[in-house]
């Protein structure tokens, strides 16, 4: 029987770094991610632009088409890829930018979300999302407005699906996880931003000056233990670092 991972942003990050800790322990793994790692042979993938609709669509029903329902015992779906974009006041940035991160960040995990649970109706395996959310969700930090609503917004999706699936047999199950700082491009990308664009930039240059942020694979590791030690209950939200 197999148990199958699907994750979006597989290719770098926390992503790339969850993908190899789930592969190493004997999953099926499926990345859906705007670029391939040449090298990556061990894990599936699938190249989609997550701001666009009909490839998100188009492509978890390929995925889908190459699953045997009859021989799957563990189906999760990971929610992790996600964007900063610019860092900046919202008057000053553009409203095609708005929507691209909001596309990428809540509105391509509401249609995953929508799309694995359709597919995966009537299949008797154990069905999970996990999405990868961040204190930004409960924390409001100036000059990440997009990112901090489309994180509130994942954290209520979760909210709302937990009861929704809880009242069918076998429903999906789905957490939202906060993986605290890791050493990612969002980090640098939050470092390097002038002050007067970002008045919290000094306490993420003090994160990686005074060597607070983890790496990918140590948050990819407590994910997958919390996993298989059952802490990932069904509309549970949590923090990496308080459990």
């Amino acid at each position: 029987m197999e148990k199958i991972v699907i994750i979006t942003g597989g290719s770098k990050g926390l992503g790339h770094g969850i993908a190899e800790e789930y592969h190493k322990n004997g999953y099926r793994v499926i990345s859906i991610a705007r670029t391939k790692l040449a090298k990556e042979y061990t894990v599936e993938q699938y190249q989609c632009d997550l701001s666009d609709v009909v490839q998100i669509e188009k492509t978890i029903k390929e995925i889908f088409s190459h699953l045997d329902k009859a021989n799957t015992s563990i189906l999760t779906l990971f929610n992790n890829a996600g964007t900063i974009g610019t860092v900046n006041t919202l008057g000053n940035i553009e409203p095609t930018e708005i929507s691209y991160i909001m596309q990428v960040n809540l509105v391509a995990p509401l249609i995953l979300s929508s799309l694995f649970i359709k597919l995966s109706k009537g299949w008797s395996c154990k069905k999970k999302i996990i999405n990868i959310s961040s204190g930004a969700a409960v924390n409001p930090y100036e000059s990440w407005t997009m990112y901090c609503a489309a994180k509130a917004g994942l954290d209520m999706m979760t909210k709302v699906i937990s009861k929704e699936q809880k009242e069918f047999k076998n429903g999906v199950k789905i957490v939202s996880i906060y993986p605290g700082v890791v050493d990612t491009q969002m980090q640098a990308i939050a470092r390097n931003t002038p002050k007067e664009k970002f008045k919290s930039v000094q306490r993420f240059i003090d994160f990686y000056e005074h060597g607070e942020l983890s790496t990918p694979k140590q948050v990819a590791e407590q994910i997958y233990q919390l996993d298989v030690a059952g802490e990932l209950k069904n509309g549970r939200i949590l923090d990496v670092r308080n459990v």
